[in-house]
Parts: C-alpha cells; sequence; structure tokens
C-alpha cells in the first residue's frame, strides 16, 4: 500500500489500479476543494499529469485501504455533480468531508460519523453586520459552495440576502478574499483555514451542529460493514483522534466512531428521514400506521441483531429488549411523522423519492447498521451517561423529549453488563 500513498505518480497508480482484481481497488471519490478534509496537490512536473490528493479523508482511506489490502484510486468530483457521479457508479465511497442528510441517506449508505462540525459565517465588516440577522438584506452577498450542504443552510438562514453561488469551494475562498463578497458560508472545521487567508473576518455562528461521514454506495453492504468495523477500532485505539489532531489542529473535536454515539447517530439518521417519508405517504396515499408492516419490522430487526451478534462471535442481546429497542424507534418515527406534518412551518420538498424504491430499502440499510451497532455496545455504560449521549447525538427536529426518553432507556438496557473478574 505504501506504492499507492502520496509518493507514487499517478500515472502509475492508473496502471496497477488497472492491473488490479475489481475487489482489490477502493475507488475514492473526493472533491480536492476542501481542506483540511480533501485537497488537490498540482502535478510536480509534466511527466506526472494527473494531480494527488492529500487531507484528513485521504488519509483515512488510505489506512483502512492498507489494513484491508486495498489499493486506492481517487476520482475527482465537483460539488454540484456529487450525486450524479454517486449514482453513476463513478467511485464506491465519497470521502470528502460530506455532510450526513436525509436526501443523501435514501440513496446510499453512511459510514458511522467521524468528524462533528457547525455551519458558520465570516463577515467582512462585522460593524457593518454583526449578527446573522444583519447580513439578510437583498444588498449583501453572501459566499458559499454550490451544489453542497452549505449551499441549503445559506438558503433556509439568508433568504432576503444576495446569495452566490459558486461551483468551486477554494473559489469561494478567493472571492471573499479580493474583496467580491461580504460574507461567506463555512464550517467550523475549515473556517481556521480561511481566516489565516482573511485575518480581519469576524465568525458568527454555529449555524448547525453536523456529522460528517463517508457515502457508500447502497449495494456496497460488505464494504459498509468493512469500514464501520474498522472505523470502531481505529477510534478505540486513539488512531483516528491522532488524525483529527494532525489535520484540524487544536480544535475540540468529539470521538464520533465510539460504539454509542455513533448507535445514537445511526438512530438519528433515521429519524432525520421520517418528515420526508410522511410527505411520501401522504402523496401516496398511505396510512402512517401500519400494524402489519410494523410487525415485519421488528421480526427483521431481531433476525438483523442475530446475524450482527453471530458475525462478531458475541452473544445477542435479549430478544425482548431488542424488540423494546426497536419499538421505541417506530413510535418515535410516527411521532416526528406526526408533528412534522402537523407544523405549519415545515416546508415540504417538492421531489420526494418514491417509498417503496428508494425510501423503505435506505430505512433496511439503516436498520442493518444499528443492528450492527447495537452488538458493538460496551459493557458498563451507566444508564445516564446514555441518557446524556442521547440528549446530546438525538437531535432530529420535532423528536420529543419522551420519545428521545424512550430510546435512551432501551439503549440503556440492551447495554451489556461488566464482565466479573
Amino acid at each position: 500500500m505504501q506504492i499507492a500513498r502520496f509518493t507514487a505518480a499517478a500515472a502509475l497508480l492508473l496502471l496497477l489500479a488497472a492491473a488490479a482484481p475489481a475487489g482489490d481497488v477502493l475507488r475514492v471519490g473526493t472533491s480536492g476543494d476542501y481542506p483540511p478534509f480533501s485537497l488537490e496537490i498540482p502535478p510536480e512536473d509534466e511527466s506526472d499529469p494527473a494531480p494527488r490528493f492529500e487531507g484528513f479523508d485521504l488519509a483515512v482511506a488510505y489506512a483502512f485501504a492498507e489494513a484491508r489490502g486495498l489499493l486506492v484510486m481517487p476520482t475527482r468530483f465537483r460539488w454540484p455533480h456529487l450525486v450524479r457521479d454517486f449514482g453513476a457508479d463513478r467511485f464506491d465511497v465519497a470521502m470528502s468531508g460530506v455532510t450526513v442528510t436525509p436526501e443523501r441517506s435514501a440513496l446510499g449508505r453512511f459510514s458511522v460519523p467521524v468528524v462533528e462540525t457547525g455551519t458558520v459565517v465570516l463577515v467582512r465588516d462585522a460593524l457593518a453586520h454583526p449578527d446573522v440577522a444583519a447580513l439578510n438584506e437583498r444588498n449583501v452577498r453572501i459566499g458559499v459552495n454550490a451544489g453542497g450542504y452549505l449551499e441549503r443552510v445559506a438558503a433556509a438562514n439568508f433568504r432576503e440576502a444576495t446569495r452566490v453561488a459558486i461551483p468551486d469551494n477554494l473559489a469561494v475562498l478567493n472571492a471573499f478574499v479580493e474583496g467580491s463578497l461580504d460574507a461567506v458560508v463555512t464550517d467550523t472545521i475549515e473556517a481556521p483555514g480561511w481566516r489565516k487567508m482573511a485575518p480581519d473576518a469576524t465568525q458568527l455562528g454555529p449555524l448547525t451542529r453536523d456529522r460528517k461521514a463517508y457515502w457508500i454506495r447502497p449495494d456496497e453492504a460488505a464494504l459498509a460493514d468493512s469500514l464501520d468495523r474498522w472505523l470502531l477500532a481505529f477510534e478505540a485505539s486513539g488512531e483516528l483522534a491522532a488524525l483529527r489532531a494532525k489535520h484540524f489542529g487544536p480544535i475540540d473535536v468529539p470521538r464520533t466512531a465510539e460504539p454509542l454515539p455513533a448507535l445514537l447517530a445511526a438512530m438519528d439518521e433515521r429519524l432525520a428521514m421520517m418528515p420526508g417519508i410522511a410527505v411520501a405517504k401522504r402523496r401516496a396515499g398511505i396510512p402512517l400506521v401500519v400494524v402489519s408492516r410494523e410487525t415485519r419490522v421488528l421480526d427483521a430487526a431481531v433476525e438483523s441483531v442475530r446475524r450482527a451478534a453471530a458475525r462478531r462471535g458475541v452473544e445477542p442481546p435479549p430478544e425482548a429488549r431488542v424488540r423494546v429497542l426497536f419499538r421505541a424507534q417506530i413510535e418515535a418515527a410516527k411521532q416526528v411523522q406526526r408533528d412534522a406534518l402537523a407544523d405549519a412551518t415545515y416546508e415540504r420538498p417538492e421531489t420526494i423519492p418514491d417509498i417503496d424504491d428508494v425510501l423503505r430499502p435506505a430505512l433496511i440499510r439503516m436498520g442493518e447498521q444499528i443492528a450492527r451497532l447495537v452488538v458493538a455496545l460496551p459493557p458498563g455504560l451507566s444508564p445516564q451517561r446514555v441518557r446524556e449521549a442521547a440528549s446530546d447525538q438525538l437531535r432530529t427536529r420535532w423528536l420529543s423529549p419522551a420519545s428521545r426518553a424512550g430510546i435512551a432507556d432501551a439503549v440503556a438496557a440492551l447495554v451489556p453488563e461488566t464482565a466479573v473478574q
């Protein structure tokens, strides 16, 4: 695997990838314009015409590939074309600071989270624009990367401002430094690097709390399982934290790839799908509650947990407790759906994927990941710690305190007891 690291000529890498069996190559989609996650390094000379890529996510990709005996083949994507390229099978996994969103969850599989970030705004003139509200005026020009998650955040928060969507993330920074923009939308990980280029800028926010993970093709179940297992071990060893420190600097970044926060994040990802599913059900004339389907979901969940335990070589947790957990998720999902539909401020998406062909298969994939993380829970987690983690990690809008508590109690009941010494 040292051959494929950044020291090799890109042309040689392509030849090696072409010669390797398909199963031995990990095709990694990356943007190259999003440091410290992914940065394209220009060729050193004309004999090496292809670019190479560096950054946190590339370092993770190479470490995973080395552990699994794979050859990494980076593939450049542009953010406006990420979904198109993902669907066109240009790569197996996108590793480029990709934010977890319901729209992406519907189309693929997300790994356990590797980083948490928040949306922030860098402002040129803090006296003229001392807060977020002051930016929301038509004469204010706010730059944002086109086609990515941050463009949607900008649209939601700055409806009246003049938003300038630029289809290259580094070009957004250049426009701000050159003075053609009053503000730019970025995130808590990227902002420190941008502020070095614009030291007089003032930071506002964060406006959101987001998770970044690796976006895997829906048909790559084995890759998703392998990557999750490896990330949990990589986090436990401290190596993932070391890579965060190396690439992000002295920023307080939580350990997201531990079993408990990863499990809660997976359940939160599933709950975040529910408003869209509620809209899809209503448009298709499907009732909110279908008892026979809930029964099938519970039975499938129990079987998924059994299979996951067998693969890990551990005893599965008691079936009754597994059913309580997945029942708590079902009840929370219905509660979120009801409250979202009843909320006049909920902006229903105009386009919703087909519920049978897209949305339900996505929920099944999430259920399988949740099952794997259930059996990965370490012993000895106290109910109080689980409740505190659930309060922090279960963030879906409209989720009620009662639903959150129900999930937390069900997770706490599944924690293995501390082994007797």
